[in-house]
């Protein structure tokens, strides 16, 4: 267990912390240690939160559910829009599931477990996988080639409409929102840029509509997510379009720059570990394994996840006031060899318990298969079609990210 250093031994909090800063992005460990070091809960003023830095009381939040997750309870956060103005965006995110209260969550959680069955899950994948090889054939046979431009930026589109079921005449009006939904509740980025995004997704959101009403005029029964929703509504009185909506915004929010971080990070890290490469790609079932640890290896979150105060609350030996945000940061353990030994090491057979990845307990991203296989899709497709590829530089890192490190490029050498 991290001790507390004494007041008067601590620098500033900046000082030790800055998750935009070049030697982060370069190695990030020693400032999540400093970070976690400094105590269970700890005030960072340069985004005005709070930061939740310890493992056992992070998944008792996320267990418990006893913080808000409702932007709009934030204290810098615009006023809440009434609901007889409420946009499409405002009527998904405010009144239904991505923002509902917990009852409703877990009631929308239970009964649309069916959408994400093995059957479902396995239809989606074979659907997306023509796609990735497609991707990669088009390459021809480079000697060299940037795989963040030519590979990565185009798969969390390509599977996120193939998923949903999204007509490829309807793709070039929803590409905008699948680029920058996760803006449009991010607390550290401008109003102006955060409603840019929020228009996107309106846009989007007519789009879903449109959709919708098609495929209920004339259904499909080829296993899509979007079939397999509207028949959990055909099934239940308390599930209805809007939570259709939100849940494929919500699918769109974790499968968008999330996956092109994860497409960047998993390529980098497996060209840098070539003797890792057999063992992660032997399976499924062992990628599925190996991604947790080059996530943990990568160590590339900046922010972590927001939550709010409902009210003011004594939590973890500090005062916190009603509407602050506290920032729950499961990432700072990554590096630390306190938690896992030689901790620099990319090792694709480690055992990561618990595993955090995709969230715990009621807040558990439901799309993890999906998220894991079509990574696996891509690295195997990637390893099959250049078995000798290797970095052709070390990859210049990107500040621009507002939550994760990113690169500017990656260019790889084929071998061919």
């Amino acid at each position: 267990m991290l001790d507390t250093p004494k007041q008067e031994d601590t620098p500033a909090i900046e000082t030790i912390f800055n998750p935009n800063s070049m030697s982060y992005a370069m190695n990030p460990g020693p400032q999540c240690i400093a970070l976690a070091k400094r105590g269970r809960l700890v005030w960072y003023a340069p985004w005005m939160c709070w930061i939740m830095t310890r493992m056992p009381d992070i998944m008792d939040c996320w267990k418990r559910e006893y913080l808000s997750s409702d932007f709009y309870d934030w204290e810098f956060a615009p006023p809440r829009p009434d609901e007889a103005t409420w946009t499409n965006f405002e009527k998904a995110l405010v009144g239904h599931s991505l923002l509902a209260d917990p009852t409703h969550h877990r009631l929308v959680r239970k009964i649309t477990s069916p959408a994400f069955s093995r059957n479902v899950v396995d239809n989606i994948n074979r659907r997306i996988e023509p796609d990735i090889a497609r991707l990669f054939a088009d390459l021809g046979d480079p000697e060299e080639f940037d795989y963040i431009s030519e590979i990565a930026r185009h798969i969390p589109f390509i599977s996120i409409t193939r998923m949903v079921g999204i007509p490829e005449k309807y793709w070039e009006q929803i590409k905008a929102s699948v680029l920058t939904f996760t803006e449009t509740w991010n607390p550290t980025i401008s109003e102006e840029r955060r409603a840019k995004a929020q228009e996107d997704s309106n846009r989007a959101i007519d789009v879903l509509i449109e959709v919708i009403a098609e495929r209920r005029a004339a259904p499909v029964e080829d296993g899509d997510f979007l079939s397999a929703l509207l028949k959990v509504e055909a099934e239940n009185d308390d599930f209805d379009e809007w939570d259709i909506i939100t849940l494929i915004l919500a699918l769109i929010g974790a499968g968008a720059d999330t996956t092109l971080i994860a497409q960047q990070w998993s390529a980098y890290a497996l060209l840098k570990n070539p003797d890792q490469v057999a063992p992660a790609l032997a399976s499924p079932a062992a990628f599925s394994n190996a991604f947790s640890e080059i996530m943990r290896w990568s160590a590339n979150s900046k922010m972590g996840f927001a939550r709010y105060a409902p009210e003011d609350m004594e939590l973890l030996g500090q005062q916190v006031k009603k509407g602050q945000m506290v920032l729950l940061m499961p990432h700072l353990k990554d590096h630390d060899p306190a938690h896992f030994p030689h901790p620099d090491t990319l090792d694709v057979g480690r055992q990561i318990d618990p595993d955090v990845l995709f969230g715990y307990g009621p807040r558990y991203c439901i799309g993890a298969a999906l998220a894991k296989h079509q990574l696996y899709l891509s690295m195997r497709e990637l390893f099959k079609r250049f078995p000798n590829a290797r970095l052709a530089v070390e990859p210049e890192r990107d500040l621009e990210d507002h939550n994760a490190i990113c690169f500017k490029s990656l260019r790889v050498k084929t071998g061919l």
